[in-house]
Protein backbone atom coordinates (compact mmCIF):
# COMPACT_ATOMS: atom_id res chain seq x y z
CA UNK A 1 0.00 0.00 0.00
CA UNK A 2 1.30 3.43 -0.93
CA UNK A 3 0.87 6.64 0.91
CA UNK A 4 -0.45 9.79 -0.70
CA UNK A 5 2.22 12.22 -1.86
CA UNK A 6 2.80 15.14 0.42
CA UNK A 7 3.10 18.73 -0.79
CA UNK A 8 6.46 20.35 -1.22
CA UNK A 9 7.70 22.43 1.65
CA UNK A 10 7.69 25.53 -0.55
CA UNK A 11 3.99 25.25 -1.40
CA UNK A 12 2.83 25.03 2.20
CA UNK A 13 5.52 27.34 3.51
CA UNK A 14 4.48 30.24 1.27
CA UNK A 15 0.88 29.91 2.37
CA UNK A 16 1.86 29.53 6.03
CA UNK A 17 4.08 32.60 6.01
CA UNK A 18 1.42 34.67 4.28
CA UNK A 19 -1.37 33.62 6.59
CA UNK A 20 0.57 33.77 9.84
CA UNK A 21 -0.33 37.39 10.40
CA UNK A 22 -1.79 38.20 13.75
CA UNK A 23 -5.40 39.18 13.14
CA UNK A 24 -6.85 42.30 14.72
CA UNK A 25 -8.29 41.62 18.13
CA UNK A 26 -12.00 41.08 18.26
CA UNK A 27 -13.94 43.71 20.08
CA UNK A 28 -15.30 42.23 23.27
CA UNK A 29 -18.95 42.64 24.09
CA UNK A 30 -19.22 45.45 26.58
CA UNK A 31 -21.81 46.28 29.14
CA UNK A 32 -24.53 48.74 28.32
CA UNK A 33 -23.35 52.30 28.96
CA UNK A 34 -24.97 55.67 28.58
CA UNK A 35 -22.83 58.51 29.92
CA UNK A 36 -19.58 57.35 28.25
CA UNK A 37 -21.36 57.23 24.90
CA UNK A 38 -22.96 60.63 25.44
CA UNK A 39 -19.56 62.22 26.04
CA UNK A 40 -17.79 60.25 23.33
CA UNK A 41 -16.51 62.12 20.26
CA UNK A 42 -14.44 59.42 18.55
CA UNK A 43 -16.69 57.28 16.41
CA UNK A 44 -19.56 59.77 16.51
CA UNK A 45 -20.92 61.86 13.66
CA UNK A 46 -19.77 65.15 15.23
CA UNK A 47 -16.66 65.54 13.11
CA UNK A 48 -18.71 65.09 9.94
CA UNK A 49 -21.40 67.70 10.68
CA UNK A 50 -19.57 70.23 12.85
CA UNK A 51 -19.20 72.68 9.95
CA UNK A 52 -22.87 72.84 8.91
CA UNK A 53 -24.03 73.00 12.55
CA UNK A 54 -21.74 75.94 13.31
CA UNK A 55 -23.04 77.68 10.18
CA UNK A 56 -26.61 77.43 11.46
CA UNK A 57 -25.44 78.61 14.90
CA UNK A 58 -23.78 81.65 13.35
CA UNK A 59 -26.95 82.46 11.42
CA UNK A 60 -29.06 82.14 14.58
CA UNK A 61 -26.61 84.40 16.42
CA UNK A 62 -26.94 87.04 13.71
CA UNK A 63 -30.75 86.95 13.95
CA UNK A 64 -30.64 87.21 17.76
CA UNK A 65 -28.20 90.13 17.59
CA UNK A 66 -30.38 92.00 15.10
CA UNK A 67 -33.41 91.49 17.32
CA UNK A 68 -31.90 92.12 20.74
CA UNK A 69 -29.25 94.77 19.96
CA UNK A 70 -30.65 96.62 16.97
CA UNK A 71 -34.31 96.00 17.86
CA UNK A 72 -35.23 94.70 14.43
CA UNK A 73 -38.64 93.07 14.24
CA UNK A 74 -37.80 89.74 12.60
CA UNK A 75 -40.63 87.72 14.08
CA UNK A 76 -42.16 85.13 11.74
CA UNK A 77 -45.49 83.38 12.18
CA UNK A 78 -45.26 79.93 13.71
CA UNK A 79 -47.93 78.40 11.47
CA UNK A 80 -45.65 77.39 8.60
CA UNK A 81 -42.69 75.83 10.43
CA UNK A 82 -44.67 72.94 12.02
CA UNK A 83 -45.87 71.86 8.56
CA UNK A 84 -42.32 71.93 7.26
CA UNK A 85 -41.06 69.99 10.27
CA UNK A 86 -43.42 67.09 9.50
CA UNK A 87 -42.14 66.85 5.94
CA UNK A 88 -38.50 67.03 7.05
CA UNK A 89 -39.08 64.35 9.68
CA UNK A 90 -40.66 61.93 7.20
CA UNK A 91 -37.87 62.44 4.67
CA UNK A 92 -35.19 61.88 7.31
CA UNK A 93 -36.82 58.68 8.55
CA UNK A 94 -37.02 57.30 5.03
CA UNK A 95 -33.44 58.36 4.28
CA UNK A 96 -32.02 56.77 7.41
CA UNK A 97 -34.03 53.55 6.98
CA UNK A 98 -32.99 53.16 3.36
CA UNK A 99 -29.32 53.65 4.17
CA UNK A 100 -29.39 51.14 7.02
CA UNK A 101 -31.14 48.60 4.79
CA UNK A 102 -28.29 48.93 2.31
CA UNK A 103 -25.71 48.49 5.09
CA UNK A 104 -27.55 45.46 6.48
CA UNK A 105 -27.92 43.91 3.01
CA UNK A 106 -24.20 44.28 2.35
CA UNK A 107 -23.40 42.66 5.69
CA UNK A 108 -25.88 39.85 5.03
CA UNK A 109 -24.54 39.15 1.53
CA UNK A 110 -20.94 39.13 2.72
CA UNK A 111 -21.81 36.69 5.51
CA UNK A 112 -23.57 34.39 3.03
CA UNK A 113 -20.51 34.46 0.77
CA UNK A 114 -18.20 33.56 3.66
CA UNK A 115 -20.55 30.74 4.64
CA UNK A 116 -20.32 29.28 1.12
CA UNK A 117 -16.52 29.56 1.19
CA UNK A 118 -16.31 27.79 4.54
CA UNK A 119 -18.58 24.97 3.43
CA UNK A 120 -16.80 24.54 0.11
CA UNK A 121 -13.41 24.51 1.87
CA UNK A 122 -14.59 21.80 4.27
CA UNK A 123 -15.98 19.63 1.48
CA UNK A 124 -12.81 20.06 -0.57
CA UNK A 125 -10.51 19.22 2.32
CA UNK A 126 -12.38 16.11 3.46
CA UNK A 127 -14.33 14.72 0.52
CA UNK A 128 -11.86 15.16 -2.33
CA UNK A 129 -9.91 11.89 -2.16
CA UNK A 130 -7.99 9.70 -4.61
CA UNK A 131 -10.19 7.46 -6.72
CA UNK A 132 -10.87 4.17 -4.84
CA UNK A 133 -9.73 2.03 -7.78
CA UNK A 134 -6.76 4.14 -8.81
CA UNK A 135 -3.31 2.70 -8.39
CA UNK A 136 -0.42 4.82 -7.26
CA UNK A 137 1.05 4.77 -10.78
CA UNK A 138 -2.25 5.93 -12.27
CA UNK A 139 -2.54 8.62 -9.62
CA UNK A 140 0.96 9.96 -10.28
CA UNK A 141 0.26 9.89 -14.02
CA UNK A 142 -2.87 11.96 -13.53
CA UNK A 143 -1.09 14.44 -11.31
CA UNK A 144 1.39 15.13 -14.14
CA UNK A 145 -1.25 15.90 -16.77
CA UNK A 146 -1.00 19.29 -18.47
CA UNK A 147 -3.98 21.53 -18.01
CA UNK A 148 -4.06 22.93 -21.52
CA UNK A 149 -7.47 24.53 -21.10
CA UNK A 150 -6.56 26.11 -17.78
CA UNK A 151 -6.40 29.81 -17.13
CA UNK A 152 -2.70 29.31 -16.52
CA UNK A 153 -1.21 27.85 -19.70
CA UNK A 154 0.41 24.49 -19.00
CA UNK A 155 -0.88 24.59 -15.43
CA UNK A 156 -0.05 21.14 -14.18
CA UNK A 157 -0.84 19.16 -11.09
CA UNK A 158 2.75 18.54 -10.11
CA UNK A 159 4.10 15.56 -8.25
CA UNK A 160 3.30 17.06 -4.85
CA UNK A 161 0.03 15.17 -5.02
CA UNK A 162 -3.64 15.73 -4.65
CA UNK A 163 -3.17 17.56 -1.37
CA UNK A 164 -1.26 20.35 -3.11
CA UNK A 165 -4.12 20.85 -5.54
CA UNK A 166 -6.57 20.98 -2.64
CA UNK A 167 -4.42 23.63 -0.95
CA UNK A 168 -4.42 25.56 -4.21
CA UNK A 169 -8.22 25.42 -4.34
CA UNK A 170 -8.46 26.66 -0.75
CA UNK A 171 -6.16 29.54 -1.65
CA UNK A 172 -8.45 30.35 -4.56
CA UNK A 173 -11.38 30.62 -2.15
CA UNK A 174 -9.49 33.05 0.09
CA UNK A 175 -8.40 34.99 -3.00
CA UNK A 176 -12.04 35.24 -4.04
CA UNK A 177 -12.93 37.03 -0.80
CA UNK A 178 -10.05 39.49 -1.18
CA UNK A 179 -10.85 40.04 -4.85
CA UNK A 180 -14.48 40.81 -3.97
CA UNK A 181 -13.35 43.34 -1.36
CA UNK A 182 -11.08 45.20 -3.79
CA UNK A 183 -13.63 44.93 -6.60
CA UNK A 184 -16.38 46.52 -4.51
CA UNK A 185 -14.03 49.33 -3.52
CA UNK A 186 -13.06 49.94 -7.13
CA UNK A 187 -9.42 49.11 -6.42
CA UNK A 188 -7.75 47.82 -9.55
CA UNK A 189 -4.82 45.50 -9.97
CA UNK A 190 -3.34 42.92 -7.63
CA UNK A 191 -0.51 44.99 -6.16
CA UNK A 192 -1.87 44.86 -2.64
CA UNK A 193 -0.18 43.48 0.45
CA UNK A 194 -3.09 41.19 1.36
CA UNK A 195 -2.79 39.33 -1.97
CA UNK A 196 0.77 38.16 -1.27
CA UNK A 197 0.98 34.45 -0.60
CA UNK A 198 -2.73 33.95 -1.21
CA UNK A 199 -3.35 34.82 -4.84
CA UNK A 200 -2.26 31.71 -6.70
CA UNK A 201 0.35 31.75 -9.43
CA UNK A 202 -1.07 32.96 -12.72
CA UNK A 203 -3.45 35.49 -11.18
CA UNK A 204 -0.78 37.97 -10.10
CA UNK A 205 0.02 39.40 -13.56
CA UNK A 206 -2.14 42.48 -13.76
CA UNK A 207 -1.54 45.73 -15.59
CA UNK A 208 -3.67 48.66 -16.62
CA UNK A 209 -5.27 46.59 -19.39
CA UNK A 210 -6.06 43.51 -17.29
CA UNK A 211 -4.61 40.08 -16.75
CA UNK A 212 -1.94 38.90 -19.16
CA UNK A 213 -2.63 35.47 -20.53
CA UNK A 214 0.73 34.28 -21.77
CA UNK A 215 1.25 31.88 -24.66
CA UNK A 216 4.36 30.12 -23.35
CA UNK A 217 4.57 26.49 -24.38
CA UNK A 218 6.39 23.76 -22.54
CA UNK A 219 8.44 21.00 -24.12
CA UNK A 220 6.26 18.85 -26.30
CA UNK A 221 3.29 21.17 -25.85
CA UNK A 222 2.75 23.62 -28.69
CA UNK A 223 -0.71 24.75 -27.66
CA UNK A 224 -1.71 28.36 -27.16
CA UNK A 225 -4.39 29.84 -24.97
CA UNK A 226 -7.24 28.51 -27.09
CA UNK A 227 -5.87 24.99 -27.34
CA UNK A 228 -4.74 25.60 -30.95
CA UNK A 229 -1.26 24.85 -32.20
CA UNK A 230 0.88 27.99 -32.20
CA UNK A 231 3.30 26.61 -34.77
CA UNK A 232 4.69 29.89 -35.95
CA UNK A 233 7.01 31.63 -33.50
CA UNK A 234 6.31 35.01 -35.09
CA UNK A 235 2.58 34.54 -34.59
CA UNK A 236 3.20 33.69 -30.95
CA UNK A 237 5.26 36.84 -30.47
CA UNK A 238 2.55 38.93 -32.12
CA UNK A 239 0.01 37.36 -29.80
CA UNK A 240 2.15 38.20 -26.80
CA UNK A 241 2.44 41.79 -27.99
CA UNK A 242 -1.31 41.93 -28.39
CA UNK A 243 -1.81 40.69 -24.84
CA UNK A 244 0.65 43.16 -23.39
CA UNK A 245 -0.82 46.06 -25.35
CA UNK A 246 2.18 46.67 -27.62
CA UNK A 247 1.01 48.65 -30.62
CA UNK A 248 -2.60 48.20 -29.52
CA UNK A 249 -5.13 50.79 -28.37
CA UNK A 250 -7.46 49.49 -25.71
CA UNK A 251 -10.82 51.12 -24.98
CA UNK A 252 -11.30 52.48 -21.51
CA UNK A 253 -12.93 49.96 -19.16
CA UNK A 254 -14.69 51.86 -16.43
CA UNK A 255 -16.27 50.30 -13.41
CA UNK A 256 -19.73 51.27 -12.15
CA UNK A 257 -18.58 50.77 -8.57
CA UNK A 258 -16.98 53.11 -6.07
CA UNK A 259 -14.44 54.71 -8.40
CA UNK A 260 -14.51 55.87 -11.99
CA UNK A 261 -11.37 54.10 -13.22
CA UNK A 262 -11.15 50.37 -12.68
CA UNK A 263 -9.35 48.01 -15.04
CA UNK A 264 -11.01 44.66 -15.32
CA UNK A 265 -9.58 41.27 -16.21
CA UNK A 266 -8.54 40.71 -19.81
CA UNK A 267 -9.83 37.17 -20.27
CA UNK A 268 -9.41 36.71 -24.03
CA UNK A 269 -6.25 38.06 -25.71
CA UNK A 270 -7.90 38.50 -29.12
CA UNK A 271 -10.90 40.52 -27.97
CA UNK A 272 -9.74 43.47 -25.89
CA UNK A 273 -13.27 44.74 -25.41
CA UNK A 274 -14.24 41.58 -23.53
CA UNK A 275 -13.24 41.46 -19.89
CA UNK A 276 -14.13 39.95 -16.54
CA UNK A 277 -13.60 41.20 -13.01
CA UNK A 278 -11.09 39.17 -11.01
CA UNK A 279 -13.66 37.47 -8.72
CA UNK A 280 -15.40 35.92 -11.73
CA UNK A 281 -12.11 34.66 -13.14
CA UNK A 282 -11.33 33.03 -9.79
CA UNK A 283 -14.81 31.50 -9.71
CA UNK A 284 -14.20 30.11 -13.20
CA UNK A 285 -10.99 28.51 -12.00
CA UNK A 286 -12.76 27.02 -8.96
CA UNK A 287 -15.36 25.41 -11.22
CA UNK A 288 -12.61 24.10 -13.49
CA UNK A 289 -10.77 22.50 -10.56
CA UNK A 290 -13.98 20.84 -9.36
CA UNK A 291 -14.51 19.38 -12.82
CA UNK A 292 -10.90 18.19 -12.85
CA UNK A 293 -11.50 16.39 -9.56
CA UNK A 294 -14.62 14.83 -11.04
CA UNK A 295 -12.85 13.55 -14.15
CA UNK A 296 -10.07 12.09 -12.01
CA UNK A 297 -12.56 10.15 -9.89
CA UNK A 298 -11.67 12.13 -6.76
CA UNK A 299 -15.35 12.84 -5.99
CA UNK A 300 -16.57 9.25 -6.15
CA UNK A 301 -17.28 9.07 -2.42
CA UNK A 302 -19.79 11.97 -2.57
CA UNK A 303 -21.25 11.15 -5.99
CA UNK A 304 -23.00 13.51 -8.43
CA UNK A 305 -25.02 15.12 -5.65
CA UNK A 306 -21.84 16.15 -3.83
CA UNK A 307 -20.36 17.63 -6.97
CA UNK A 308 -23.58 19.54 -7.63
CA UNK A 309 -23.41 20.86 -4.07
CA UNK A 310 -19.87 22.15 -4.58
CA UNK A 311 -20.86 23.84 -7.84
CA UNK A 312 -23.91 25.33 -6.13
CA UNK A 313 -21.64 26.89 -3.49
CA UNK A 314 -19.52 28.52 -6.19
CA UNK A 315 -22.71 29.75 -7.82
CA UNK A 316 -23.84 31.10 -4.47
CA UNK A 317 -20.57 33.04 -4.12
CA UNK A 318 -21.24 34.67 -7.48
CA UNK A 319 -24.85 35.41 -6.49
CA UNK A 320 -23.67 37.18 -3.34
CA UNK A 321 -21.08 39.12 -5.36
CA UNK A 322 -23.83 40.28 -7.72
CA UNK A 323 -26.02 41.32 -4.78
CA UNK A 324 -23.17 43.34 -3.25
CA UNK A 325 -22.46 44.94 -6.62
CA UNK A 326 -26.09 46.04 -6.75
CA UNK A 327 -25.60 47.89 -3.46
CA UNK A 328 -22.23 49.34 -4.50
CA UNK A 329 -23.24 50.66 -7.89
CA UNK A 330 -26.79 51.82 -7.08
CA UNK A 331 -26.45 54.70 -4.62
CA UNK A 332 -29.40 56.71 -3.44
CA UNK A 333 -30.27 59.20 -6.23
CA UNK A 334 -28.33 62.41 -5.86
CA UNK A 335 -31.45 64.53 -6.46
CA UNK A 336 -33.08 62.97 -3.40
CA UNK A 337 -30.05 63.68 -1.22
CA UNK A 338 -29.81 67.27 -2.46
CA UNK A 339 -33.49 67.95 -1.88
CA UNK A 340 -33.25 66.55 1.64
CA UNK A 341 -30.36 68.86 2.50
CA UNK A 342 -32.21 71.81 1.02
CA UNK A 343 -35.34 71.07 3.09
CA UNK A 344 -33.36 70.64 6.32
CA UNK A 345 -31.44 73.86 5.66
CA UNK A 346 -34.64 75.77 4.89
CA UNK A 347 -36.22 74.52 8.10
CA UNK A 348 -33.19 75.37 10.26
CA UNK A 349 -32.87 78.86 8.74
CA UNK A 350 -36.56 79.56 9.27
CA UNK A 351 -36.56 78.33 12.89
CA UNK A 352 -34.69 81.34 14.42
CA UNK A 353 -37.30 83.79 13.06
CA UNK A 354 -40.10 81.94 14.87
CA UNK A 355 -38.27 81.69 18.23
CA UNK A 356 -36.31 84.91 18.52
CA UNK A 357 -39.15 87.11 19.86
CA UNK A 358 -40.09 84.62 22.61
CA UNK A 359 -36.67 83.28 23.61
CA UNK A 360 -34.23 86.02 22.69
CA UNK A 361 -30.62 84.92 23.20
CA UNK A 362 -31.79 81.52 24.47
CA UNK A 363 -32.87 80.76 20.91
CA UNK A 364 -29.24 80.19 19.82
CA UNK A 365 -28.48 76.98 21.81
CA UNK A 366 -31.93 75.60 21.02
CA UNK A 367 -31.44 76.05 17.27
CA UNK A 368 -27.96 74.55 17.59
CA UNK A 369 -29.35 71.41 19.28
CA UNK A 370 -32.06 71.05 16.63
CA UNK A 371 -29.46 71.43 13.86
CA UNK A 372 -27.19 68.86 15.49
CA UNK A 373 -30.08 66.37 15.70
CA UNK A 374 -31.37 66.71 12.15
CA UNK A 375 -27.99 67.02 10.44
CA UNK A 376 -26.66 64.13 12.50
CA UNK A 377 -29.38 61.83 11.18
CA UNK A 378 -28.63 62.79 7.60
CA UNK A 379 -24.87 62.49 8.20
CA UNK A 380 -25.22 58.96 9.59
CA UNK A 381 -27.36 57.94 6.62
CA UNK A 382 -24.81 59.34 4.21
CA UNK A 383 -21.96 57.51 5.95
CA UNK A 384 -23.50 54.02 5.97
CA UNK A 385 -25.26 53.99 2.59
CA UNK A 386 -22.10 52.60 0.91
CA UNK A 387 -21.00 49.84 3.35
CA UNK A 388 -17.97 48.53 1.44
CA UNK A 389 -15.70 51.55 1.76
CA UNK A 390 -13.15 52.45 4.42
CA UNK A 391 -15.14 54.87 6.57
CA UNK A 392 -15.35 54.27 10.30
CA UNK A 393 -18.92 52.97 10.09
CA UNK A 394 -18.41 50.79 7.01
CA UNK A 395 -18.17 47.02 7.18
CA UNK A 396 -14.71 45.90 8.43
CA UNK A 397 -13.96 43.87 5.30
CA UNK A 398 -10.21 43.84 6.00
CA UNK A 399 -10.81 42.09 9.32
CA UNK A 400 -13.32 39.67 7.80
CA UNK A 401 -10.84 38.64 5.09
CA UNK A 402 -8.01 38.24 7.61
CA UNK A 403 -10.16 35.97 9.77
CA UNK A 404 -11.02 33.84 6.75
CA UNK A 405 -7.31 33.47 5.94
CA UNK A 406 -6.61 32.29 9.47
CA UNK A 407 -9.45 29.77 9.31
CA UNK A 408 -8.15 28.28 6.06
CA UNK A 409 -4.61 28.11 7.46
CA UNK A 410 -5.88 26.34 10.56
CA UNK A 411 -7.72 23.84 8.37
CA UNK A 412 -4.59 23.10 6.35
CA UNK A 413 -2.25 22.82 9.33
CA UNK A 414 -4.44 21.20 12.01
CA UNK A 415 -7.48 19.45 10.56
CA UNK A 416 -7.03 15.90 9.33
CA UNK A 417 -8.01 14.72 5.88
CA UNK A 418 -9.72 11.39 5.37
CA UNK A 419 -6.83 10.34 3.15
CA UNK A 420 -4.42 10.84 6.04
CA UNK A 421 -6.08 7.98 7.92
CA UNK A 422 -7.38 5.73 5.15
CA UNK A 423 -5.14 4.53 2.35
CA UNK A 424 -7.33 4.58 -0.71
CA UNK A 425 -4.80 3.36 -3.28
CA UNK A 426 -5.18 -0.14 -4.59
CA UNK A 427 -1.98 -1.74 -5.85
CA UNK A 428 -2.30 -3.16 -9.32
Amino acid sequence: MANQAKPSSGTLKSLTQALKVKPPARQELRKYSWLPDVLRVEGSIISRIIGPVLTVTAFATAIATANQVYHKDLKLTNNVVPLLSVVVGLILVFRNGTSYDRWAEGNRDWGAMVSNIRNLARLTWVDVTPAPNMSKAQHESFMKLKGRNAFMPNAALEGDGLRSEKIRMLKLMVSFAYAVKHHLRGERGTDYEDYKGVLVEGFDRFDEFGYERLLDSGPGDSYGTNGQSSGNAAAANNSRNLIRGVGTTYPDAQTPLLSNDHSTVEFHPYASNRSLPLPLVIAHELTRVIMKFKKAGCLENIGPAGMNTMNAMVQGMIDQLTAMERVAKSPIPISYSIHLKQCVTLYLFALPFTLVSDLGWRMIPIVTVVAFTLMGIEGIADEIEMPFGTDRSDLPLDKYCQELRDEILYMIERLTEVSDEVDLFVDQ
